[in-house]
């Protein structure tokens, strides 16, 4: 008997269908088809325990499965459940007129116990788009699913359920999720807040603009001088994520199986913060089986690099691409998967190896040259794509000491919001571009001006600190950012001084 079930298969992001036949006819092989690799192979033994174990019988009859389309490698133990259910179908130990309309994944263990899976919101999405009534996949990955609209998702905890369900003996009943309820309550919940950072108003400062016009940002100072302390607030400042974003961010946690169990629509942005040790593939995504790197996790968010010299130079120089092109493609002999990688670049950095160049108090004991060596491990390309460059003092200890409550994240946030509301009217028919950092050299000539005495300006401080033209370009877009907090429709002067202001790393000056 031929029966029919229907899986899914995620490649970088999305899903795609896969269907899965199953015929039983005279012999006594086990035969698994359609280019699946060992742990697919190996669910024939995991498949015959759950269902033994579970009081029904696997068919001592020949079984033969295949997976189409043939042409796409099947990965993974997610494929256990559709091929279990399959099998039973075929053997006539399930007597459904259902396959047809449900989308079936699934892990199992040797008692039937359905254990979680990765890619529960893309498969959901592709069983929508694929006219599937529902969804049935494990329970721990049933809210995550429930939030595509007009699906019914069914989790289901074992083995036997799946099988009433079919049967017409059991009811299984749809998980539904309120996500904008959701969304909303969590959105403006932060462990942190720029309200506990005493002193570095100027840094604050920097931070806010980078927050408010998305760009990238490199903090230098001694150690203990707060530089991770005020990283980690960058998510309290940030704007609130939208639902195409929050749906694109989850997608990609999904796929990495970094969703909590029960976790449904992830509505804050992602804060990453990789070890120095990490390796570059590690970094930008890729592997035998693919996965999405860091600098995805971390897409709609903040990519934190604490000790940006300690990196390998490797892994530094492989961010290049990405951040100019937001978005890094893992190419391979047979297949290319591309994965999003819209993040905000946020790095930290003592001024050299002892930590103490520079220091009000403190005497640098480092050997001569060893200030510009340690700087050298970053290379001019990757230090031009970092729009702003922000020197740390230590604080006083007044500032330490005073109990006067800072500025709160969320007073920051609100300018912050008024700012990119500016630019999201500015780019509304500009497809892609959401804020100043995304920019092409067309939008800049577009929507920055610089009257006469900008113009003076910015030529002496390209003379005098040997910018780049991409530097320019980077100064021009802040500047632009420095204007829409202020609510100003024309780039000033002042504006202008600040955004180069921001640029007071760069080689030409730096360790001089």
């Amino acid at each position: 008997m031929l029966v029919k079930v229907f899986g899914a298969a995620v490649h970088g992001i999305d899903a795609t269908l896969i269907t899965i036949e199953v015929n039983i006819r005279r012999g006594i092989k086990f035969m698994l088809v359609g280019l699946p690799d060992a742990s697919v192979k190996e669910s024939h033994e995991r498949i015959v325990s759950a269902i033994e174990v579970n009081g029904y019988k696997f068919p001592r009859q020949q079984v033969v499965v295949n997976m189409s389309p043939a042409d796409i490698r099947k990965e993974g133990s997610a494929y256990d459940l559709p091929l279990a259910i399959g099998i039973l179908g075929a053997s006539g130990a399930i007597q459904s007129t259902k396959f047809n309309d449900y989308l079936i994944m699934g892990e199992l263990s040797l008692d039937g116990t359905i254990l979680p899976i990765k890619g529960a919101l893309p498969i959901a999405v592709m069983a929508k788009e694929n006219g599937f009534k529902g969804l049935i996949l494990p329970f721990e990955n049933a809210r995550e699913a429930a939030v595509v609209d007009h699906l019914e998702v069914y989790g289901v905890k074992n083995i036997c359920e799946v099988i009433e369900f079919f049967n017409d003996k059991r009811k299984l009943k749809s998980t539904e999720v309120d996500i904008y309820r959701e969304f909303m309550i969590n959105q403006s919940e932060f462990e942190f807040d720029f309200s506990e950072v005493k002193g570095q108003e100027n840094v604050k400062r920097a931070l806010e603009v980078a927050a408010a016009g998305g760009h990238n940002i490199l903090m230098i100072g001694p150690p203990g001088s707060g530089k991770s302390m005020m990283a980690k607030r960058m998510p309290s400042i940030l704007p609130p994520l939208t639902i195409q974003e929050a749906l694109e961010t989850t997608k990609i946690h999904s796929v990495a199986g970094k969703m909590s169990s029960n976790a449904s629509l992830m509505s804050r942005r992602p804060f990453r913060s990789p070890h120095h040790t990490i390796s570059d593939v590690a970094m930008v995504g890729g592997g035998a089986f693919p996965q999405p790197g860091e600098i995805s996790l971390a897409h709609n968010g903040v990519l934190f690099l604490d000790e940006l010299p300690e990196f390998n130079r490797s892994v530094l120089e492989v961010m290049r691409q990405p951040l100019e092109d937001r978005a890094i493609t893992i190419s391979r002999a047979k297949f290319s998967i591309e994965y999003p990688a819209g993040f905000m670049l946020v790095a930290a950095m003592n001024p050299c190896p002892c930590g103490y160049y520079n220091h009000p108090d403190k005497k640098c004991v480092c050997a001569p040259g060893a200030v510009q060596k340690y700087l050298n491990k970053i290379s001019g390309p990757l230090l031009d794509r970092i729009d702003i460059q922000i020197e740390i003092v230590p604080v006083p200890f007044e500032k330490i000491a005073d109990k006067t409550p800072s500025e709160s994240s969320t007073e920051i946030r609100k300018r912050v919001i008024r700012a990119r509301q500016i630019q999201e009217e500015r780019f509304t028919k500009t497809a892609g571009v959401y804020c100043n950092a995304q920019m092409t050299s067309q939008l800049l000539h577009r929507f920055v001006s610089v009257d006469e005495s900008g113009r003076r300006l910015l030529k002496t401080a390209m003379e005098k600190l040997g910018l780049s033209a991409r530097a320019y370009n980077r100064i021009l877009k802040v500047s632009r950012t420095i204007a829409d907090l202020e609510g100003s429709e024309n780039i000033k002067t002042a504006h202008l001084a600040e955004a180069i202001n921001y640029r007071n790393l760069d080689r030409e000056m730096w360790a001089q």
